[in-house]
């Protein structure tokens, strides 16, 4: 059995991961493809905590400029965090994988709702644990619900995916051929550089916390595999002292 460098991880996965190629909804071969990636890592005992965006379905920030109430656009969008979470539940359960949905937000006809000490027992007894909702509170981002949860689960590494972008770059890389890709930045560094690898409320925690993240293209061959055994891959963001 191939050996890992994390017993336990906490994936945050974007709502863009789930639309693949399309600009709305869920591609279902990505999810597949997502799926038996996660099953893999399960598989090789890893517990694997994931955190889920919606913007595939809904934008608030766009539905703010149009006019629309902040915080409703927030909870709106929690929603569907909901439905993202329903749909990879689906798709692991269809690999074998037995998974847990919980929400920040009451829908108990779907889903648990969110309670720590019940997501740690899951992830012992070797099940996937899909957290929806965002934080429960708006203004707030999912990429702070995934250094939250990645914490209070005592995750080891936060993963976070990409979609075709290979790292955390010094600019947009779509958009400017010389921006230079970091293989390893401390917190400070990231928050100071203003990259955009999170929003800096997510980054804050994670350095006040020293959890590392590990910022990588989601559709490379393994991907989640090769961060979890601890191979180069994406960029690696830590406290500069620990993973080197």
């Amino acid at each position: 059995m191939t050996t890992t460098k994390y017993k336990r991880v906490l994936l945050k996965l974007s709502g863009e991961a789930f639309g693949g190629k399309a600009d709305y909804g869920i591609d279902s071969p990505t999810l597949t493809m997502i799926a038996k990636q996660i099953r893999q890592v399960i598989e090789m005992g890893v517990g694997v905590g994931i955190v889920v965006g919606g913007g595939n379905i809904w934008r608030g920030a766009k539905a703010e400029q149009n006019g629309m109430d902040r915080v409703t656009a927030d909870y709106a969008g929690m929603l569907a965090t909901v439905i993202n979470a329903l749909a990879l539940q689906d798709a692991l359960e269809r690999e074998g994988i037995t998974t847990r949905t919980q929400s920040a937000i009451g829908v108990q006809q779907v889903a648990e709702p969110y309670i720590r000490r019940r997501a740690i027992r899951h992830l012992e007894k070797g099940r996937a644990v899909i957290f929806a909702g965002g934080t429960g509170n708006p203004y707030m981002t999912t990429d702070t619900a995934a250094a939250l949860r990645a914490i209070e689960i005592e995750a080891e590494v936060l993963l976070m995916t990409k979609n075709n972008v290979d790292g955390i770059y010094s600019a947009d890389p779509s958009k400017n051929h010389s921006a230079k890709k970091f293989d390893k930045l401390t917190h400070l560094e990231a928050l100071n550089m203003r990259l955009e690898v999170m929003d800096a409320t997510a980054l804050s925690l994670c350095l006040e916390n020293k959890l590392p993240i590990i910022v990588f293209d989601l559709r490379a061959p393994r991907s989640i595999e090769r961060a979890i055994i601890g191979e180069p891959i994406g960029t690696l963001v830590s406290s500069g002292k620990e993973n080197d």
